[in-house]
């Protein structure tokens, strides 16, 4: 029989407490108020309810309290564990570090994407949200022990270096990997600005790991890029959700739209590949910008708070112009919310391949003590009702990821009518025209090199959002074709 000494007499009186918190409160209690949406906003699964206690308090509860009976003889074995390890543990160690440890082992065996963020961990989340850090530019997962790349962040020098998505890093310098928590990576790869850092990754499809040496950087996150593809056709690039993305892209439209002049945008390309996610408010506002009602996604979980319903308001800001959605592996969460949304709603087409599978939402609960959790606290749903945890969206047109080359011209150029001698001359040309001439001046004027080329996935997009232009107009339903 353990006959507790004064440490041991506090862990116990804070495990209780901890196992009632964990349960649901009196009827007549304050309902705490809403915890904030996590810069992530997927995961797994709810935090399962105890069933095996040994003690049942029901007899002393108040009418209606449906609270758990509290596990003390699993409470005691913990308190047994504490005391063995102070006692016979090779080095000597704190009570600080063991309780540390304890509540980052109870968030860890949850699921992949809930842990305890110690005061600086907590800060650095604060930070990777807000749009500045310092460190590599990459999101990552644990995954049979080794760390995942989810997707590099556009501009970074993780993207910089060719980290790519469903890269496993097995080596942080001449650290493994295999043992280490994610908040210990996630911290060994963040420093300061200007030193170095050495990744051993394993690629699938590569004999060998891959050795990068990256240099640390202040990443600035600029959420939302855009440009013209072509006259008409626009391009609006997301690499993460962040809290003021909704905003920018509302912004980038407008300047698109100005670009676009009286014409208007005909049809717009929004690319989510590689966006790892981010801020539930901010896929939300996204999703709205492009629908005139309906629900945009729906969260369901075991308390009342993470029952919820976002939908979407008027106007749709391409006023029914056609748009295509960019997604692929690296695609998590936040960017599947708006993928999905768009997708049921029947107001997108999906191009890319399969998504990551992130289907759950968590939320950072803040502690007393500066620290907070980052629970999974719900899954989401898209508005016809589907859960993509573990599968993920799957894309209305597949594109296989390839790399296109330019075919050597050489003496294989094609022989029109026009190259032919004494060819008669279409009666409707004023002048005849030196088809030779004017291809290699056209030749000679690009020097950059073409879509197809650069980003064979972006080219099928934009010659799809052709295609459904074109269509849309011969139909006759061309009175909301463009977005003025």
């Amino acid at each position: 029989m353990l006959k507790p000494n004064g440490t041991l007499a506090r862990l116990l009186l804070a495990a209780l407490l901890v196992m009632c918190a964990a349960a649901p409160v009196h009827a007549e209690e304050a309902t705490p108020p809403a915890a904030t949406p996590a810069g992530d906003v997927s995961g797994d699964e709810s935090l399962p309810a105890s069933d095996e206690a040994t003690i049942d308090d029901s007899a002393d509860a108040a009418p209606g309290d449906t609270r758990e009976p509290v596990p003390i003889d699993d409470i005691r074995v913990l308190v047994e564990v504490f005391h063995k390890i102070k006692k016979d543990y090779v080095e000597a160690i704190d009570d600080k570090t063991l309780i540390e440890n304890a509540m980052r082992g109870m968030l860890a065996g949850l699921d992949p994407h809930s842990s305890y963020l110690d005061p600086e961990e907590y800060l650095d989340l604060q930070e990777g949200t807000s749009g500045e850090f310092g460190g590599l530019g990459i999101e990552v997962g644990m995954e049979d022990g080794f760390v995942k790349v989810i997707a590099p962040i556009d501009g970074t020098p993780a993207q910089e270096a060719g980290i790519q998505s469903g890269d496993v890093i097995v080596r942080l310098d001449d650290t493994p990997v295999k043992g280490m928590n994610l908040n210990d990576a996630v911290k060994k790869m963040r420093g300061k600005p200007g030193t170095d850092i050495r990744l051993t990754v394993v690629r699938e499809g590569e004999e060998k790991p891959l050795v990068f040496t990256i240099t640390r950087a202040l990443v600035k996150v600029r959420s939302v890029r855009s440009r013209m593809l072509e006259p008409g056709y626009g391009y609006i690039r997301i690499s993460q959700f962040q809290g003021p993305t909704g905003d920018d892209l509302r912004r980038h439209l407008r300047d698109l739209k100005n670009e676009a002049g009286d014409d208007g945008l005909r049809g717009l390309v929004l690319d989510l590949r590689n966006n790892p996610g981010g801020i539930l408010g901010a896929a939300v506002s996204v999703a709205d910008a492009f629908l005139e009602s309906g629900l945009v996604v729906y969260t369901e979980g075991r308390i009342k708070d993470s029952q919820l319903e976002f939908t979407a308001k008027p106007p749709d800001l391409l006023r029914g112009a056609p748009l295509i959605v960019l997604v692929n592996e690296g695609s998590a969460s936040a960017s599947e919310i708006v993928a999905g949304a768009l997708q049921d709603q029947k107001r997108a087409l999906i191009m890319g391949r399969q998504t990551f599978g992130k289907g759950s939402v968590q939320t950072i609960l803040p502690m007393n003590n500066r620290a907070a959790l980052k629970l999974t606290t719900a899954r989401y749903f898209t508005p016809a009702g589907r859960s993509i945890q573990a599968e993920g969206i799957v894309p209305d047109i597949v594109v296989d990821k390839l790399k296109l080359a330019a075919r050597a011209s050489g003496n294989s150029e094609v022989v029109k009518e026009a190259n032919l001698e004494r060819h008669l001359v279409n009666p409707e040309d004023a002048v005849e025209v030196d088809v030779e001439d004017d291809a290699d001046a056209a030749e000679g004027d690009d020097d950059e090199q073409p879509l197809a080329e650069r980003d064979y996935e972006l080219y099928e997009a934009l010659n799809m959002l052709k295609g459904m232009t074109l269509l849309q107009a011969r139909s006759g339903n061309n009175t909301t074709a463009t977005a003025p």
